[in-house]
């Protein structure tokens, strides 16, 4: 069926085969069994993961060698090249089907339900459960679990920014709209994926999963992936290679025509170098780093549900936290309740209290806190009106005698701009309210105001009611700054991030909270006043404030958004409702387990436990990720940017090629070894200090200054084999395969830290692997299929003269390093 906003609910209700009761488990199950197809967009098979570790362009550039190869008679060569390809290949389908079960692991502990009618009772179930038919209760916070029909409405108020991009929530109510409607003009339907702003009401699901609008967009999505910061960097290097590997390339090439050798094997030897400059291994570095970054990251109570967000949050510099429950206690406590003149009032307490235990719309800390205090039984409900983020304010009516009475709590300021007048025996003027609300909050206490007004028992109260109110007093909140919180934000500056509070919660009560952590405070903003900002303006300020109070959702997100304007990288650490779009705007947008599910949905990370240390670790596993990723992306390209320089200049000199196609492979595949256990090395202090990004100047920099140097030290090399030793071309390939492969690995050691090499410690596995290679490449030549690779083992006293030109380089490299920040600046 189509076009379900357009028909009766009856005619609906008989299409589905449902009622306005809901389903029951019986049909339920069945229809869960039935829906499976449609419920999920296609998820990666392992077939799919295996296919895509081959399509790397370099891995194609080695089948291609391989098939030339082939094709001329070189059948052991290629197969050799064959046995090379699928060795990368498959390492990276081990290590990313890792990934993926470990990160499918962690979700399933972050689940999203919905209530539903269930047999005619309410009932929680996981999302992923509701089936067309289903009757959903929804109330503020919710996540929309499907598409379908309005049946129940109360001030029902829905965002769907995500679908339709405007900011306001819209209005829904049950009835019938033309078949012609727009997406945004429908008020009697609801889409899977938005989520309900305010209010209370009950849906009919009509479709679930990729047969949604949301899920036809999801294809699209999917389709079009937009990369992270971190993979912008991946490509812009990508970049940089392919120029010079194209300028490198085409010169070797022209240069073996112009010294009129075999055009095949020149073909051969020109893709064996591009191959050699490219460090093929890194997507498999990037997947098994972000998997063991996961399982590290989940058992310091972190779930990751965007992989490469670890290495985002890494280069976070701003770090922006909701007050209530992530700087303080969260466990608010009632304190008291006074009129307007700051004296004790039991009637304040009542009348909030009922307020309370009443409602039904917005569950909140606050409420609960309320309901915890000593009082009698409330008065029978008649009705709500729920609370929203426009009004700040929620009410009951209950019977009162013949009459019916609204008691209205909110927001101290959306309450007063309600009232007409006080409860007390005098009539103080507005200011005097102000006034007493200003000495709480100047206290640090949690404020809300409370008013009440008569009114008629006939008709549905709405919020057109809420006028001339009689304001009656405050209520009192104490929530304590959490201990470990100061130790926390001074952790998070030692780390270069800055830490900014944006509440919902009055100016008073931030800048107390602020102050309590170490903050100063006097540099803020309220909602008001960003109100009447331009986005320009806003930019303009946000980096030196410390404090936004009394924010709506939209602000906060204007906040993130103008924060990521003015150049920073900004996280942001929230759990209701009102976090949503501005968890969506951030960089990095972390929830908790506890939050809203719209919160949890749209957040990056989720942590099981609300704590900013916990958010500190992430930013330090995520540095020492992308620390580790760089250690691999400079130390390899400038070493294959050096040995390919080196080649190009030996052979213009060299009547020969000085190493055959498939030795450059060999020496290229071997160097990655070692360079697959990086992702395990021990990060220095000094590298965890500031927030890391890609820096492809950098990158450049310190490829030509050290890939210069390398290919100094192999010249020196082909010099001593070639004069002192009158090696031939057998020989020198032999001895240089090997020296260059011992002077790699050495380097790889030497600038895997800034300091001196001694004094950090790599971690077992790179250790042992470049070990392990180190005495695999001196073996190779020795071999007895070493003639078949074009090799022939080196005299003792050459292996000697070669060992002793690795170390003079460990020494010029380490002298180099010393002098690093004169050479080429700072690394981010």
């Amino acid at each position: 069926m189509s076009a379900e906003w357009s028909i009766g609910l009856d005619e609906l209700a008989d299409h589905l085969s449902t009622t306005d009761r809901g389903l029951t488990s019986t049909e339920a199950a069945a229809r869960v069994d039935a829906s499976r197809s449609v419920r999920r967009i296609r998820r990666n098979t392992m077939f799919d993961l295996l296919v895509r570790q081959f399509r790397n362009p370099t891995i194609l550039i080695m089948v291609a060698v391989a098939i030339v190869a082939a094709a001329l008679g070189e059948v052991t060569e290629s197969m050799i090249v064959i046995a090379i390809v699928a060795a990368s290949g498959i390492l990276g389908f081990i290590q990313e089907t890792g990934a993926v079960r470990a990160v499918d692991a962690l979700l399933s502990s972050v689940e999203v339900h919905s209530d539903v009618l269930r047999d005619g009772m309410e009932t929680e179930v996981l999302v992923d459960d509701v089936v067309p038919g289903d009757v959903v209760v929804l109330r503020a916070g919710d996540v929309i679990p499907g598409d379908g029909r309005v049946v129940e409405s109360n001030l029902l108020h829905v965002d769907e920014s995500a679908l339709t991009g405007e900011s306001a929530p819209r209005h829904k109510e049950p009835g019938v709209a033309a078949v012609d409607r727009s997406l945004a003009e429908r008020s009697n339907f609801l889409h899977f994926g938005t989520y309900v702003a305010s209010g209370q009401g009950r849906m009919m699901v009509t479709r679930i999963g990729l047969d949604t609008e949301f899920g036809r967009l999801a294809r699209h999505v999917v389709e079009t992936h937009v990369p992270t910061a971190f993979e912008r960097g991946v490509a812009s290097f990508g970049r940089m290679l392919v120029r010079a590997m194209a300028i490198l390339v085409i010169a070797i090439f022209a240069l073996n025509i112009f010294l009129d050798r075999p055009v095949i094997e020149s073909v051969l030897y020109s893709l064996a170098l591009a191959i050699g400059l490219t460090p093929q291994m890194l997507p498999a570095i990037v997947t098994f780093s972000l998997a063991r970054g996961a399982t590290v990251l989940a058992r310091r109570r972190v779930i990751v549900k965007r992989l490469d967000a670890i290495e985002d949050i890494g280069g976070l510099d701003i770090l922006c936290v909701d007050k209530t429950g992530t700087l303080t206690e969260g466990g608010l406590r009632f304190d008291r309740a006074v009129d307007w003149s700051g004296r004790p009032s039991p009637s304040v307490l009542a009348l909030a209290r009922t307020n309370a235990q009443l409602q039904r719309g917005f569950d909140n800390p606050l409420d609960r806190a309320l309901e915890a205090a000593p009082g009698d039984d409330p008065p029978r409900r008649v009705d709500e009106i729920p609370f929203d983020f426009a009004r700040k304010r929620l009410s009951v009516v209950v019977e009162d005698d013949s009459q019916h009475l609204l008691i209205c709590k909110g927001a101290v300021e959306s309450v007063l701009s309600a009232c007409g007048r006080s409860g007390g025996e005098t009539e103080p003027t507005h200011e005097l309210m102000r006034s007493t609300y200003t000495s709480l909050t100047d206290a640090g206490l949690r404020v809300l105001g409370v008013a009440t007004k008569r009114i008629n028992a006939v008709g549905r109260p709405s919020a057109d009611d809420e006028h001339d109110l009689v304001f009656q007093g405050f209520v009192t909140f104490i929530d304590p700054v959490k201990a470990g919180v100061i130790d926390s934000v001074r952790r998070l500056d030692a780390l270069g991030v800055r830490t900014k509070i944006i509440t919902g919660d009055n100016l008073g009560s931030a800048i107390h909270t602020a102050r309590a952590i170490g903050l100063d405070g006097s540099k803020n903003l309220e909602g008001p006043r960003i109100a009447n900002l331009s986005d320009r303006e806003l930019a303009d300020l946000v980096d030196e404030v410390e404090v936004f109070a009394e924010t709506d959702p939209i602000q906060k997100e204007r906040i993130v958004r103008a924060l990521s304007t003015a150049g920073h990288s900004v996280g942001f650490l929230g759990d209701g409702i009102n976090d949503s779009p501005a968890l969506h705007a951030a960089d990095v947008g972390i929830s908790v387990d506890s939050a809203v599910d719209i919160a949890k949905q749209a957040a990056d990370l989720v942590l099981l436990t609300k704590d900013l240390s916990v958010v500190a670790n992430g930013i330090e596993e995520g540095r020492r990720i992308f620390v580790n990723t760089m250690k691999y992306v400079h130390v390899t390209t400038s070493a294959n940017f050096g040995n390919m320089l080196s080649l190009a200049a030996a052979t213009a000199f060299l009547p020969f090629l000085p190493l055959l196609p498939l030795q450059v492979l060999l020496l290229n595949f071997l160097s990655d070894v070692p360079g697959m256990s990086i992702a395990t090395d021990t990060v220095d202090a000094e590298q965890m200090a500031r927030p890391v990004r890609w820096n492809i100047e950098h990158i450049r920099r310190f490829m030509i200054v050290f890939g210069l140097m390398s290919t100094v030290f192999d010249l020196v090399t082909f010099m001593v084999l070639r004069i002192v030793f009158s090696a031939n071309e057998v020989d020198l390939r032999s001895g240089w395969f090997v020296e260059s492969m011992l002077n790699e690995i050495a380097v790889l050691l030497m600038l895997r830290t800034s300091r001196r090499f001694w004094r950090s410690r790599p971690s077992p596995a790179l250790l042992g692997s470049s070990i392990a290679v180190a005495l695999v490449t001196i073996v190779i030549p020795y071999a007895p299929f070493a003639e078949r690779l074009g090799f022939r083992g080196p005299s003792p006293i050459v292996l000697s003269a070669l060992l002793l030109i690795t170390l003079v380089s460990i020494a010029v490299t380490e002298n180099l390093k010393k002098h690093w920040p004169s050479l080429v600046g700072s690394d981010h």
